[in-house]
């Protein structure tokens, strides 16, 4: 359960429903999910945050299935339950296969793992991969 409850659209502020309006259109779903229903307890939060992603995951250089690999992968190491089940849910309707999902959660471990190796063991950067 939420810690402060959620927010369902019948209950919301005008404030509120006008951002969950905004995030039906944008994502063409007819339901808001549990995180924005969390957020909205905090109207701010919520509208701060729903810009935030809608700019970030909005079009741009990286197309969207890998941002929302990337999502998972972060996601993932942060062991945030809800955003691995909501990004991938995501991957999936932008083209995500078992087998890359399978892979991505590989990528993920064994950066997890060097990266805890790296930085255990103090490694020093090569000079070859910093910027000339």
């Amino acid at each position: 359960m939420a810690t402060l409850g959620l927010v369902e659209y019948e209950d919301a502020s005008p404030e509120v429903r006008a951002v969950y309006d905004e995030i039906m259109a944008v994502r063409k779903v007819d339901w808001i999910n549990n995180f924005w229903k969390a957020l909205a307890r905090d109207p701010k939060t919520l509208r701060r945050t729903w810009e935030s992603i809608r700019e970030i995951m909005g079009p741009g250089e990286l197309d969207p299935l890998t941002k929302e690999l990337i999502y998972v992968a972060v996601s993932a190491t942060n062991q945030c339950g809800y955003c691995i089940a909501s990004h991938t849910a995501a991957a999936r309707k932008a083209g995500m296969t078992d087998g890359m999902f399978g892979e991505l959660m590989a990528v993920v471990g064994m950066a997890n793992e060097t990266n805890r190796l790296a930085s255990g063991y103090q490694v020093e950067i090569d000079q070859k991969f910093l910027p000339q």
